[in-house]
């Protein structure tokens, strides 16, 4: 109890504490001058003085409290507070809608420990750094869904991020159009000045016969609507398969070979995004950090610093510590002469 609020408290002037070093030199003061202060009389035998009376015990009592007075008026002048911090964020949010590619491939291990967790780490990371944003999040895989709607709700958004899994939401099959659509479609109704939506994929489109919209069609949503697209391809793994060209064998990187990078370079071109190349974490979340300087919010924090004052309970304890010298000095432990 005592330990919780001292660690709550600050101190305007701690450089006062430096007044305590006076405590000692009063104290050797004290003991210097007592001996000399003592009456002294001539007597033939000192047998009846050795009794100990309970005044013999306490006769340094008005001097302890003296110096506790002195103590508690030392914290005071160092003016103990309780500091309670507020501080409020106002901005120009932007509508941020994250299109996260759930496909079975995206369990590949090759950005390590797989890409699904490596895309939800970075896009909480993100989602975090943007205090003032709207943020929704769309998986696709064989067909979309919009899992969170535009909202400020930080640990919603990243509580529904964390549980993504490949292969457990949707059938399978890669609609990068459709996905698009379904975020182009949640950022439809938004008055934001900036729409935004980061496409991320590790494959090409790969639809199923119950397809609604192409990734052509769905491209041309978007730019109706003014929304501005930064596309990611993910995977690195390395090849163990081999081509001949010519007479040569040539390393073949199937992760890259399958991503349809002429595709997502079209979609943020035409969008005014820009598409990015993701080989491990790391370029992850440089890739992130580039969105995130191109996409700026206008932020304002407020600071509201309040303090409470709590040097008054020591001036009243100093003061009670020499009234109760004052009168035990004056009454019970009176001296003569």
């Amino acid at each position: 109890m005592l330990y919780d609020w001292i660690k709550n408290i600050d101190f305007a002037y701690p450089e006062n504490f430096m007044l305590l070093g006076l405590v000692p030199l009063l104290i050797w003061w004290y003991v210097k001058r007592y001996d000399r202060k003592q009456p002294v009389m001539k007597v033939s035998a000192v047998g009846a003085f050795k009794v100990k009376t309970a005044k013999n015990y306490f006769r340094h009592l008005p001097f302890i409290l003296r110096m506790l007075a002195v103590v508690a008026l030392i914290v005071a002048v160092a003016r103990p507070q309780k500091r309670n911090d507020q501080t409020q964020t106002q901005g120009e949010g932007i509508d941020i809608i994250l299109c996260i590619d759930v496909s079975g491939s995206m369990g590949s291990r090759d950005i390590l420990p797989s890409r699904m967790d490596v895309a939800k780490d970075v896009a909480t990371d993100f989602v975090l750094s943007r205090p003032v944003d709207r943020i929704g999040l769309v998986i696709f895989s064989g067909e979309s869904f919009s899992q969170v709607p535009l909202t400020t709700d930080r640990n919603t958004l990243v509580s529904q991020i964390q549980s993504l899994e490949s292969r457990r939401y949707l059938k399978d099959g890669t609609v990068i159009g459709e996905g698009l659509a379904t975020a182009v479609d949640r950022l439809s109704k938004s008055t934001a000045k900036s729409k935004v939506i980061i496409l991320l994929t590790d494959g090409k489109e790969d639809a199923p016969d119950t397809r609604l919209i192409d990734p052509l069609t769905a491209l041309e949503i978007a730019k109706a609507k003014g929304v501005k697209v930064y596309s990611i391809g993910m995977g690195a793994k390395a090849s163990t398969i081999v081509e001949i060209s010519g007479n040569k064998p040539t390393p073949k990187n199937p992760a890259i070979d399958f991503i349809d990078e002429g595709l997502l370079q079209r979609i943020a071109n035409e969008t005014g995004g820009k598409y990015f190349r993701a080989k491990d974490k790391e370029g992850l979340q440089h890739i992130y950090r580039q969105i995130d300087q191109m996409e700026r919010s206008k932020v304002e924090v407020t600071s509201y610093k309040r303090h409470l004052e709590l040097f008054l309970p020591f001036v009243l304890s100093a003061l009670a510590l020499l009234f109760l010298e004052i009168v035990l000095r004056f009454t019970v432990l009176k001296r003569f002469p």
